[in-house]
């Protein structure tokens, strides 16, 4: 069977082990790490030997080929059970950090860093956006002096998810200082213990247990062969690798949308008001409904462009394209919006119960907005598809 034939029945298993792994190892230390405001490494080593780090990278790092309906199914699982942003931000950071090395990377620096990371023995990030730039990728003001066989790098960085503690940072940076604009970027790989690299902690409004970092460089120098591709292709592999960071955060919101219809639906049922169980209520139920349409249709909509990302890698040219950007924007859009309003829901259900740390619901309405704002704000997204499809 190819990588891209996946039965339903292990798809299954991967659900089933994902729901275990938070029942039985993230649920009872959730409220201890959101108050220490990260999870410990050792979850990194076990995240890898589930199998679930090196899913979707070559076999040669120590990855396993593996179909974005098998991925979407693992971060849907492990929302939907643990129904916290922080965590899944954390953990997985490394689908944004790897892919640029993975893709353009020489072998030399593939073989130094790509099979640390899924080992779980390593933490890896993205180093982007800027204090003044934000979505604004192509106006990014990081420079990458080179000097003899090294980069002499200086500027600043803000929001990078893990970036307290990532053993590497693929970092973008200015090559070409007489170059203002997109042309002028380049991608390097930046160790975490590297001279002149500073961190602050970020303190947020969710992503709690989520290290988040302002980053300085200072005078921070790295062997020119940290390059990743060539000087100047920096702002064609960013626009490349949010499509991916735009899938996953799509499959990501619906398992938090998931997460707050289950845990309204099960307080609905055992909650009394007036002499009769909350759910008894035909406005209650109707606002289940409401939930529930906006949920199948994303999945619908996942599914579907899943699908054409699966056969565009196996192959299939026309199955990506502008067209196709279009609709993982909007898409990423619309999931997102899901998740905002069953989190609000969810909260309007519990009640008085829904405004209290240590509910699902609570947390997801807290961490809503970055999930509308990183990967590309909502009103960027339909800027983006409007011109993707040449409107």
């Amino acid at each position: 069977m190819s990588v891209y034939e996946i039965a339903d029945e292990d798809i299954a298993l991967v659900e089933d082990a994902a729901r275990k792994f938070v029942q039985t190892e993230v649920a009872p230390h959730l409220g201890a790490w959101e108050e220490a405001g990260e999870i410990p490494r050792s979850l990194y080593q076990r995240a890898a030997e589930m199998g679930w780090l090196e899913m979707g990278y070559p076999e040669e790092f120590g990855g396993t080929p593996s179909p974005w309906k098998l991925r979407n199914a693992l971060t849907i699982a492990l929302a939907r059970a643990g129904g916290s942003g922080g965590l899944m931000a954390s953990l997985f950071s490394h689908n944004i950090g790897l892919p640029p090395v993975v893709r353009h990377g020489s072998p030399e620096l593939q073989r130094k860093v790509i099979p640390d990371v899924l080992a779980g023995k390593k933490i890896a990030a993205l180093a982007i956006t800027e204090p003044g730039g934000g979505t604004d990728v192509s106006a990014l003001k990081t420079t990458a002096r080179r000097e003899g066989d090294e980069y002499v790098i200086d500027g600043e960085k803000v929001f990078i998810t893990s970036g307290v503690r990532a053993d590497w940072l693929t970092v973008a940076v200015r090559t070409d200082l007489k170059n203002k604009g997109p042309m002028g970027i380049s991608m390097v790989m930046v160790p975490g213990d590297a001279v002149g690299l500073s961190r602050s902690p970020l303190k947020k409004m969710g992503w709690l247990c989520s290290d988040t970092a302002q980053i300085r460089f200072d005078g921070v120098r790295v062997p020119v062969s940290n390059l990743v591709g060539e000087e100047g292709s920096g702002f064609k592999m960013i626009l490349t690798n949010f499509n991916g960071e735009r899938l996953s955060m799509a499959a990501l919101s619906l398992g938090f949308a998931e997460a707050c219809y289950d845990e309204a639906l099960s307080w609905a049922q055992q909650r009394k008001t007036f002499g009769t169980a909350l759910i008894d209520h035909q406005v209650i139920r109707h606002k289940f409904m409401d939930m529930k349409m906006r949920i199948e249709s994303t999945r619908a909509w996942l599914n579907a462009v899943s699908a054409r990302a699966d056969a565009g890698d196996r192959g299939d040219k026309s199955a990506k394209g502008a067209e196709w950007v279009a609709q993982v924007c909007l898409l990423k859009n619309h999931a997102t919006q899901t998740m905002q309003f069953c989190a609000d829901q969810g909260v309007q259900i519990l009640g008085g119960m829904g405004f209290m740390r240590g509910t699902t619901c609570e947390r997801v309405y807290r961490e809503v907005k970055v999930m509308m704002i990183g990967g590309g704000a909502e009103e960027i997204m339909k800027e983006l598809a409007s011109r993707q499809l040449g409107l």
